[in-house]
C-alpha cells in the first residue's frame, strides 16, 4: 500500500507563527516524544514515525509549490507531488493518485491511504492505518476510514457515525461535523468516532473521477489541467457521497494540532525564546521570536506569541477564534526558512519607481544558495558572521566578516557556507524579494561544471 502525507495548507490559526510562507506544520514547537526536551515540527514527528512503522518507504507528500523548500530542508522524501495552486483536498486526492500511478510505478488496482500531517499521536495510530487495506478488500467497500475513539465530547472535531459493527470494523452510516457538546455527548453515546481525516482508496477508483472534468489521468498532464478541478474537499465530493464505507477503530492518544491551546499542551517547557513568566502565571505559555524581551505576569489560561509577523494575547478558550480575527490583516511574510538556511525581512519601501528592500540571511554550515541571476535589480551585500564562498560569473571568491560585494543585474551567482554563515543583503531596483529569481540549478558542482566549460 502507498501512503500519501496531505501537507498544503498554511494553518492560520497559529498565526502569527504560521502563514502561506511558513505553514503550521513546519513550526518546530513540537516534543519529539512525550517527556522529551526537544522540539520538531509536526512534518518531522509524523515523518519519523512512518519511518519507524516501516511505512515512509511508500510515502510521498503532497503540497504547494511554496512549500518545498520546507520540506527539503526537514525531510527527505522519497517523492513530493507538487500542487500548481490551492484547490482543497478533492483536487490533492486526483493529483496524488496520478503521481503515483505515473511517476512511482503504482497500479490501478493498487491501494494508497492519505493521511493529514498534523495529528500528535502515538505509533499504534500507524499500526492500524496499516490494516486499512485487508479492511477495505475484505468487505469491498469503495473507501476505508480510520476513526479515533473519543475520549470526552468534542466540539472541534467531526464524527463518523455507525451503522453496523463487525469483528475488527464498522459500517459507517454517515457524518456529522463539529457538534454541540450536548449533541457530542449523545453521538458518543452512540458509539460514534472522531473522524481524524484518514482514507484509504484504490488509486484506479480515484482516477476514473477526473474524466468528468476533462482532466488527463497522467500526472504531468493533471498539473496543467489542474484549474479545471473543482475547488471542493475531498468529504464533500466523495465521501458523502459514497456508499459502503467501513472504518476501522483506533483507541488511544490522539490530537489536532490545529489550534495554540492545543498546540501548548503539546509543548516540552512554557516558554521559548528571551522570556520572563512570573510565578503567579498559571497554565499559560509564550513564545517570543524576538530578540527583545516579552514580560508576561500574573495570566491565566493564557498564550502568548510574539514574532516579525505580529503579536498574539488570546484567552485559550478564545484560541481557536484567531483565523477569523486576524483574517483581514493584510501583510507580506517578514520571515521564511529555506532546505539552506533563514530570511528574515529588515525593511522594504518604494521611491521615484525605485524599489529597496533590506534582508538578514543565514545560511546553514555546508549548504548552499542556488545559482541564480536577477535581471531588474542589483544587491549589496555585507558579511556578519561565518565563512563562504562567492561564485560570481565564474570567479571565486571567500567571504568573511567585514567584506562587501555588489552583485549587478544578470550576474549569475551562489554562495556555499563554509560555517554558519550570515550577512545583510539589500535590494535595489524594478524588483524585490523573491518575484526576480531566475534559478539554473542548487547542485553546487553543476555550478563549477559550467563555469569550467
Amino acid at each position: 500500500m502507498y501512503y500519501v502525507l496531505l501537507s498544503g495548507g498554511s494553518g492560520k490559526r497559529l498565526w502569527p507563527l504560521s502563514s502561506d510562507t511558513r505553514p503550521k506544520q513546519y513550526l518546530k514547537l513540537v516534543n519529539k516524544e512525550n517527556n522529551s526536551m526537544d522540539s520538531c515540527s509536526m512534518l518531522q514527528r509524523v515523518w519519523e514515525q512512518l519511518e519507524e512503522a516501516g511505512m515512509a518507504k511508500n510515502t510521498v507528500i503532497t503540497a504547494g509549490e511554496n512549500q518545498m523548500e520546507l520540506i527539503h530542508s526537514q525531510i527527505k522524501p522519497k517523492g513530493i507531488v507538487v500542487e500548481p495552486e490551492a484547490r482543497d483536498t478533492f483536487p490533492a486526492v486526483m493529483l496524488s493518485c496520478a503521481f503515483l500511478h505515473s511517476n512511482m510505478g503504482a497500479g490501478r488496482e493498487d491501494y494508497v491511504a492519505f493521511l493529514p500531517v498534523d495529528p500528535y499521536t502515538e505509533q499504534k495510530y500507524f499500526e492500524n492505518i496499516k490494516q486499512l487495506e485487508a479492511i477495505v478488500k475484505k468487505t469491498q467497500a469503495n473507501v476505508g476510514l480510520l476513526g479515533v475513539v473519543p475520549t470526552y465530547p468534542a466540539t472541534k472535531y467531526g464524527y463518523i457515525l455507525p451503522e453496523e459493527e463487525e469483528e475488527n470494523y464498522i459500517w459507517v452510516k454517515g457524518f456529522e461535523e463539529k457538534p454541540t457538546e450536548e449533541r457530542a455527548e449523545g453521538l458518543i453515546g452512540q458509539e460514534a468516532l472522531w473522524n481524524c481525516g484518514v482514507f484509504c482508496v484504490k488509486i484506479g477508483d480515484m482516477l476514473q473521477k477526473v474524466s468528468r472534468y476533462g482532466v488527463s489521468e497522467n500526472y504531468d498532464e493533471m498539473f496543467r489541467e489542474y484549474h479545471k478541478l473543482p475547488k471542493i474537499s475531498f468529504d464533500y465530493e466523495v465521501l458523502q457521497k459514497t456508499d459502503k464505507l467501513v472504518a476501522v477503530k483506533f483507541e488511544g492518544f490522539w490530537k489536532d494540532l490545529g489550534t495554540w491551546d492545543a498546540m501548548a499542551e503539546q509543548m516540552n517547557t512554557d516558554t521559548k525564546g528571551n522570556v520572563i513568566l512570573d510565578e503567579n502565571c498559571m497554565d499559560t505559555q509564550v513564545i517570543n521570536e524576538l530578540e527583545i524581551p516579552v514580560t508576561v505576569m500574573g495570566a491565566k489560561n493564557m498564550v502568548v506569541v510574539a514574532s516579525k509577523e505580529g503579536i498574539l494575547v488570546a484567552d485559550k478558550n478564545e484560541a481557536a477564534r484567531v483565523k477569523e480575527v486576524t483574517n483581514a490583516i493584510a501583510y507580506t511574510s517578514k520571515y521564511e526558512e529555506r532546505r539552506w538556511g533563514t530570511l528574515e525581512t529588515l525593511h522594504e519601501s518604494q521611491n521615484d519607481g525605485v524599489s529597496t528592500l533590506t534582508r538578514k540571511i543565514k545560511i546553514y554550515s555546508g549548504m548552499n544558495s542556488s545559482y541564480h541571476f536577477h535581471q531588474n535589480r542589483d544587491e549589496i551585500w555585507t558579511i556578519l558572521g561565518g565563512k563562504g564562498e562567492l561564485i560570481l560569473e565564474g570567479n571565486k571568491m571567500l567571504l568573511e566578516p567585514g567584506k562587501a560585494i555588489c552583485i549587478r543585474k544578470n550576474q549569475r551567482h551562489a554562495i556555499k557556507a563554509y560555517s554558519d554563515f550570515e550577512y545583510i543583503e539589500m535590494h535595489v531596483g524594478k524588483s524585490n524579494g523573491n518575484e526576480d529569481i531566475n534559478r539554473i540549478t542548487f547542485n553546487w558542482d553543476e555550478i563549477e561544471l559550467v563555469n569550467i566549460l
